[in-house]
Order: C-alpha cells, then sequence, then structure tokens
C-alpha cells in the first residue's frame, strides 16, 4: 500500500497516515468488544518491540503506530498490523485492571449537577447513584495528557455538552458529555457537564508511568 484506505479479507481497514503513521480499523462502531481487539493488538505490537516504533495509540475502534521513517518503512509496519488483523490474538483480561476512584459529587465541585438533575427528572442524589452505579471501561486517551473517556453514561444522565465551553475547569473535575464520561488531569477550557471532583492525577510526569489510566481499565467512581 502507498496510501489510502484498503481492507483485509475481513473487512479490516488498514491505511498510511502521511510518512510516519500507520492505522488498522477493525469497525465504524464504538463497542466494548471491538475495543478489547483494539488493545491487544496494540499490546502484541509494543510487545514485539519493532525497531523504529515511536508509540502505539489504541482509539475506540483503531490502533495507530508512529515510527520514524529513518529506521523502519511503512510497509513493514503494515505487514505486522494486517498479520494480527489477520489472525486477531487472543484477548486476554489477565492484565485489565479495575480502579476505583473517589468523587466529591455536586456542590462546589460539581456545578452542573442541578442541571442534570433537571435533565434527568430526578433528584441530585439520583444522579450521583446513576453516574457512580455504573462501571465504566476506558476506551481511549487523548484531548490532553491522561484524559480518559469512558463509558458507557446511563442514558437517564446523558446530558449533552454544554454549548458554550467554560475558559477553565479545574483539574480533577468529573464531567459527563452524552454517553461519556471523564475527569479533567489539568486546568483547561472545557465543555462537559461537571458532576464533580476528585483528588486522583490522572497526569504525573514525574512517575515512571506518566498516566493513571490507560485503555481497557474498568473505572468505578465512588462517592467521597
Amino acid at each position: 500500500m502507498s496510501g489510502g484506505w484498503g481492507l483485509t479479507p475481513g473487512g479490516v481497514r488498514l491505511s498510511v497516515l502521511g510518512d510516519s503513521c500507520v492505522s488498522v480499523q477493525f469497525a465504524d462502531v464504538i463497542d466494548p468488544v471491538v475495543n478489547e481487539q483494539c488493545v491487544a493488538v496494540a499490546d502484541v505490537v509494543m510487545r514485539r518491540v519493532v525497531h523504529g516504533v515511536r508509540d502505539v495509540v489504541t482509539t475506540y475502534n483503531a490502533v495507530t503506530v508512529h515510527f520514524d521513517p529513518s529506521l523502519v518503512e511503512s510497509a513493514t509496519i503494515l505487514r505486522e498490523l494486517r498479520s494480527l488483523a489477520d489472525d486477531p490474538p487472543r484477548i486476554s483480561r489477565a492484565g485489565s485492571r479495575t480502579i476505583d476512584i473517589p468523587v466529591n459529587y455536586g456542590g462546589e465541585f460539581g456545578p452542573d449537577l442541578p442541571a442534570v438533575a433537571e435533565f434527568a427528572r430526578c433528584s441530585e442524589a439520583d444522579v450521583v447513584r446513576l453516574h457512580s452505579g455504573t462501571r465504566y471501561r476506558v476506551y481511549m486517551l487523548g484531548f490532553l495528557p491522561g484524559f480518559a473517556y469512558m463509558g458507557s453514561v446511563d442514558a437517564r444522565i446523558a446530558m449533552p455538552r454544554l454549548d458554550t465551553p467554560r475558559l477553565r475547569v479545574a483539574a480533577g473535575s468529573v464531567a459527563i458529555a452524552a454517553h461519556q464520561t471523564g475527569i479533567y488531569p489539568c486546568d483547561t477550557p472545557g465543555g462537559w457537564r461537571i458532576l464533580g471532583r476528585t483528588s486522583t492525577r490522572l497526569f504525573d510526569a514525574t512517575r515512571p508511568e506518566p498516566f493513571f489510566l490507560r485503555a481497557g481499565d474498568q473505572v468505578s467512581f465512588v462517592p467521597a
């Protein structure tokens, strides 16, 4: 492949993205099983330590490999991804993690809790119960270092994001946007509905592993 999209016999899409990036996309859906396959493929690529590979990124339904074109050709990476697409690695949950994250809901920490309760036609306590009563899958990291896109939020409280984003959202803010939930890892502008705040640090460059969460984790929010 010299560029553009290509399909494997199984319908998996392979793509060359510029001169230093290739991607394999398994489906056009957001689905836990598809994401598990992405996590498995990314894990295999990272463990094989292909010379010249800089980073392997898991998204909702794809795996993107960034590489140094002076050290390895895109065709080499594509062959690796095509092999994994044709013979998918066994999905193993042995390395999966279940993580509890404490949250102070409402008040100054959760300014959008009343609006979400009004949207759901329930009490604020019900919103907290519905949000904390679900175990969420981390599908991917993006937007900011350590920001984890998690799902799925109970449909009753799945309120869309703000029409106009805030200029500042405090680090640790736990928020929802429709069926997704996430935690802001640093002070930043943002338009998600803020339900509470956690003291858990999602990103710390001084740690051996800077990101607290990774794709495939299972997260439960615990009212503090």
